[in-house]
């Protein structure tokens, strides 16, 4: 199996298969009609955000961490944050009293058997668009926000590329599940689709699947002031993709793959020692 092969086969693999779309399709159709239900006349609306929404969210066994992202706009915007994440708590706490809650912040975390909930609180912000809790404030106060703006940045990158760009994110999110998230999820997502990858597509976009990924993690930088295990990760993979670079170039294709699967080993050897 070639490198590129490997890498397509595991962006495939990252992928939520029917069965447990189905299966969490039913889970925001029961929180939805149990918060209409519950906040019968202080909702303004609740939608659905996220990478669930983009695509890029990865199955449980990619990443235990994976989670829906759901808003709750509620119509009186009088109070402070937490006044609303405790509105948040006792609702999952009077319909999910078996399953594990916690809150963190700026969410209401809810972990069901096949997937994890966050809720994050929102009110109406005063031109009609909505708020959140604002991580500057310690997210005490509020902030302007579009939930899904992101969504069409991501779709454009992805269509300027030929399609790669949401595999190589599932490809990278995975490494980063598998180092100890030396990454937030969405800071990730962000970085990968907002950088040019003209140098590996060029005009017509022709770059492979491994081109845009070895591109993409061989880019990624940490802060000076980053933790070390960051800089550790970071810089192992910087190491990794330079040996498969070489390797490639030598035509030493299997000695290539044997460096990728150092970066994301196979799916069921990772879940299968717990390292995901």
């Amino acid at each position: 199996m070639s490198v590129n092969s490997y890498l397509t086969q595991t962006a495939g693999q990252a992928i939520i298969r029917e069965s447990e779309k189905e299966s969490i399709q039913r889970s925001i159709s029961t929180m939805q009609a149990r918060l209409n239900n519950y906040f019968p006349n202080e909702l303004s609306r609740h939608l659905l955000f996220g990478s669930y929404t983009r695509g890029t969210i990865l199955p449980r066994t990619m990443d235990s961490n994976s989670d829906i992202d759901y808003m709750v706009v509620f119509s009186d915007g009088a109070y402070k944050p937490q006044t609303y994440l405790d509105k948040l708590r006792r609702f999952v706490n009077y319909y999910y009293s078996s399953s594990e809650i916690s809150q963190s912040h700026p969410t209401i975390v809810l972990s069901l058997n096949h997937i994890k909930f966050e809720l994050v609180p929102a009110t109406r912000s005063f031109f009609g668009g909505v708020q959140i809790p604002a991580k500057s404030s310690d997210y005490n106060d509020w902030i302007s926000t579009d939930p899904n703006d992101f969504n069409q940045t991501l779709t454009s990158a992805n269509q300027t590329y030929q399609n790669m760009i949401k595999p190589m994110i599932r490809l990278l999110k995975y490494w980063n599940a598998a180092n100890n998230r030396p990454f937030e999820s969405f800071e990730l997502e962000k970085m990968l689709a907002e950088r040019s990858y003209f140098s590996v597509g060029g005009l017509l976009g022709s770059g492979q699947l491994k081109d845009y990924f070895l591109d993409a993690l061989g880019g990624l930088q940490v802060d000076f002031f980053a933790p070390q295990y960051k800089k550790d990760a970071v810089n192992r993979a910087h190491q990794l993709v330079q040996e498969t670079k070489l390797y490639l170039s030598l035509g030493y294709e299997d000695t290539a793959q044997q460096k990728v699967q150092r970066l994301i080993p196979p799916v069921g050897l990772l879940s299968g020692l717990g390292v995901v």
